[in-house]
């Protein structure tokens, strides 16, 4: 399993984004840009792939330890870290606002007489 592969199943299963990623490395002062980060995702055949470091890796461990643990001044949990995550990730819009009315629909229940339709190939 290479170091690309690690940071891919720890990006699903912490349900990060680009940008969440970037902060983690922020919190130990190492800078990557959301492109390149988009490089280390990418599958190993395409043209712009890039290899991920043990640097990177090692960082970003590093980072995801302050991130969910917080640090030795100020620590926090695991599931207090998450669930922040969570809830500032998840939308609020609405679909439809209250000035706006829902759009109404034909009733397809009904189906139209053919009967008087005349075709040019008939059956004998």
């Amino acid at each position: 399993m290479t170091n690309n592969d690690i940071l891919k199943k720890l990006r699903v299963a912490l349900m990060l984004r680009d940008d969440d990623i970037v902060d983690i490395l922020k919190l130990v002062d190492f800078k990557v840009s959301t492109s390149e980060l988009g490089a280390f995702f990418r599958k190993e055949d395409h043209p712009k792939y890039m290899e991920c470091g043990d640097q990177i890796l090692r960082n970003f461990l590093n980072g995801l330890v302050i991130y969910l643990r917080g640090t030795k001044d100020n620590p926090t949990t695991p599931a207090d870290a998450l669930a922040k995550k969570s809830k500032s990730t998840t939308p609020n819009r609405k679909l439809y606002s209250s000035s706006k009315p829902k759009p109404v629909y034909k009733d397809k229940s009904k189906v139209p007489d053919l009967s008087y339709v005349k075709y040019k190939n008939k059956k004998k």
